[in-house]
């Protein structure tokens, strides 16, 4: 409660049923769908850091520095005021501030640093709790822990970097990298004439002794004050990878031109930017013309990372929604006793939770030893990309609408969380790019092929109506689909995975009512249309501790 309430006794009328504030709250342990995932995917060891953050992020001043961090966005500064370039980037002190909290929480070096199994899921829940209150901060940290398997590339350069990843902590300014705590690292891929066809590109590199100097432009570059950045250029010998620090080894800023920061729909916190090269400093990571299969290894992790920040901000629109309807009363009854709203609320909630299983089972294949696990995480990371960033922004309108015109003005939560919404199907490779990659993995990998199916087929015989889907989709998969397909594809896979999750691991009234309504035919084309026979109580005891 805060020391000086807001007054509900005006002059013309009193202001009643109202929900109570939502701060306060551990946003970990009142979440029962997260903590039984991480714990069942991670193992016991994830729930006390997950419970320390989950703790900081309820708390009413870290909700308020996410919502401070996006109403006053980065500012870019190129020159100084004697006209020196500097090509810095200035933010509002509460994202310094929640990037010094999740870089104390390791959220971008947990998994490198616990050599034990769950060591990623402990970093993909623990970005799904940070992303309920902030989503900006999460892209440098998502790109500086994604970065590791690529650094490692080249064992010298890893030496320099790598451990001011593991363990560092937030050190803001620009400085040379012995003299800093910890760094953070950026991605600049994309230019203008290719998008995600990367292999378009035309930035150039040439050798400087034993450097490069780089001469072109990143149509994307995000977080721009991040210490270096991977990037890819054209050598005589094809498509490279290479490493571009903000300081050169001589003490010199590098010539990094920051050109404009980009005005976006949403994510504002975040200083996504155009940026040039001139003859800017850069060091090689890999072989020489395979840029691609050195960088896609930081791919690979942020898609990761995309489906982990997607359910996070299903939760807490989630839980906004939730706390809403529990606690405003209309037609003489609180609105989540409503048979309706109860309906709609117990409708998200069974995505909410194959959302998490799906994610969480994903960041468990990642710390696989295996072969199996390998080649299952390259094909079910694509696959729930795709799905889960699909269902996003409908599902975060549905709990909008939940609030009424309430949910709609810029002082709720839930408008920030809409415009967030679509950006994870966009970045790490649109829809049709991760579908195709879905049916080119299919084609190539027999073992990830093989890995899916005996992931699906674990749950054979616990559902007469997720074994015919099952069969369908294998009937499918028999021949290479076309490529017009493919989003049929990448969405039969994703439910089918999803279900089989659910049936081994969620309670009974949830996998029910999920496989009737995503694979048998009795749910709608919105939320809220479920079966007769759905345990809404059951299911709706899963939606807060």
């Amino acid at each position: 409660m805060p020391r000086h309430a807001p007054s509900t006794r005006l002059i013309t009328h009193e202001v009643f049923n109202q929900p109570p504030d939502f701060a306060g709250r551990n946003l970990f342990t009142s979440d029962p769908v997260l903590s039984h995932w991480a714990l069942r995917e991670g193992g016991d060891w994830v729930g006390a850091p997950l419970a320390a953050l989950g703790a900081e992020l309820g708390r009413e001043e870290v909700l308020a520095a996410g919502e401070e961090a996006n109403r006053y966005p980065p500012e870019l500064i190129v020159f100084d005021r004697y006209g020196r370039r500097i090509d810095e980037v200035r933010f509002h002190p509460s994202y310094h501030r929640l990037m010094d909290l999740a870089m104390e929480h390791r959220i971008h070096s947990i998994a490198w640093a616990e050599e034990r199994p769950g060591a990623h899921v402990a970093h993909a829940a623990l970005l799904a709790l940070f992303s309920e209150v902030e989503q900006g901060t999460m892209c440098p940290i998502s790109m500086t822990y994604a970065s590791v398997p690529a650094l490692r590339h080249q064992p010298e350069v890893a030496a320099q970097w790598v451990p001011k990843i593991v363990g560092g902590r937030y050190d803001a300014p620009l400085r040379p990298i012995a003299e800093k705590r910890g760094v953070t690292i950026g991605m600049a891929m994309t230019e203008k004439q290719g998008g995600s066809d990367v292999r378009a590109n035309t930035t150039r590199a040439f050798r400087d002794g034993e450097a490069w100097r780089l001469v072109g432009h990143k149509w994307f570059c995000s977080a721009p004050m991040c210490d270096a950045f991977l990037t890819l250029a054209q050598t005589e010998a094809g498509l490279s990878c290479l490493l571009v620090p903000r300081i050169r080894p001589d003490g010199e800023r590098n010539s990094l031109h920051v050109m404009r920061l980009k005005d976006k729909l949403g994510n504002k916190s975040n200083a996504s930017s155009e940026i040039e090269y001139h003859d800017t400093h850069a060091v090689l990571l890999g072989e020489e013309g395979r840029g691609v299969s050195t960088i896609i290894e930081m791919v690979h992790h942020t898609r990761l990372d995309t489906i982990a920040g997607t359910i996070g901000i299903m939760r807490m629109a989630l839980a906004q929604a939730h706390h809403h309807v529990a606690n405003r009363r209309a037609f003489q009854k609180t609105l989540i006793d409503q048979p309706a709203m109860r309906a709609v609320v117990a409708d998200l909630a069974l995505e909410y939770e194959a959302a998490v299983a799906l994610t969480l089972r994903v960041a468990r294949a990642f710390s696989g030893t295996d072969e199996h696990e390998r080649a299952f995480a390259r094909l079910s990371v694509a696959v729930a990309k795709y799905w889960l960033t699909k269902r996003n922004p409908n599902f975060v309108y549905e709990c909008m609408e939940c609030h009424g015109g309430a949910g709609y003005v810029e002082e709720s939560p839930l408008p920030r969380l809409f415009r967030e919404s679509p950006l994870n199907a966009i970045w790490e490779g649109s829809g049709n790019v991760i579908a195709l990659d879905i049916l080119r993995t299919l084609h190539r990998e027999p073992a990830a092929r093989e890995a899916f199916a005996a992931e699906v087929m674990a749950a054979r015989g616990q559902s007469a109506v997720l074994d015919a889907a099952m069969d369908d989709l294998f009937g499918l998969l028999k021949r290479v689909p076309a490529e017009a397909d493919a989003r049929r594809v990448a969405e039969h896979m994703a439910l089918v995975l999803q279900g089989a999750l659910l049936v081994q691991g969620a309670p009974a009234a949830v996998a029910q009512a999920f496989i009737a309504t995503r694979l048998g035919a009795e749910g709608g084309r919105s939320f809220g249309v479920l079966p007769a026979a759905a345990d809404v109580a059951a299911i709706l005891a899963r939606v807060a501790a």
